[in-house]
């Protein structure tokens, strides 16, 4: 006779997993490898993922595809447990985690639109802004990149 498992508590192989979510395994292998989701093991050592687990990797596969870091999905997932089946109060307190995720998002990427057409420190010396606001490549002594763009500092700061 078959064991009654709760809804949500069934075990899904990673092949099933894989096909429902559209994620590769070995995508599903490294999600678990840095802490993402979580497998348990059969006797023969084969990954069986709770069927819960179908909506956090769901949630990780839109944030990836939005460009948000995996460290970053990570955090906004914390408070949603591996271990049993969430909550509503689980994800209501995540939700509240991925709005601010997405709020430091979209305000870098409003400050990007806004520097877009000006000089962001980059070291191109290529606009004539560049001229006025980064002299001789001053901020090549800062590092490489987008000196101003990651420090966040207004145009007229050098």
């Amino acid at each position: 006779m078959a064991e009654h498992v709760e809804p949500g508590q069934e075990l899904l192989g990673i092949g099933h997993v894989s096909e429902r979510t559209g994620v590769a395994k070995s995508a599903l292998h490294y999600y678990e490898e840095i802490g993402l989701i979580c497998s348990t093991r059969t006797s023969g050592n084969q990954r069986r993922y709770p069927r819960h687990m179908l909506r956090r990797i769901s949630l990780i596969t839109v944030g990836s595809k939005l460009g948000i870091p995996l460290a970053d999905i990570r955090h906004a997932l914390e408070p949603v447990p591996m271990d049993k089946i969430p909550s509503e109060k689980d994800w209501q307190r995540a939700s509240n985690e991925w709005k601010r995720v997405l709020e430091r998002r979209r305000r870098a990427i409003e400050e990007l639109e806004d520097r877009l057409m000006g000089c962001i420190g980059c070291g191109c010396l290529s606009m004539q802004a560049c001229l006025l606001l980064n002299p001789e490549d001053a901020l090549a002594q800062e590092g490489a990149g987008a000196r101003r763009l990651e420090t966040g500092e207004a145009e007229g700061d050098i």
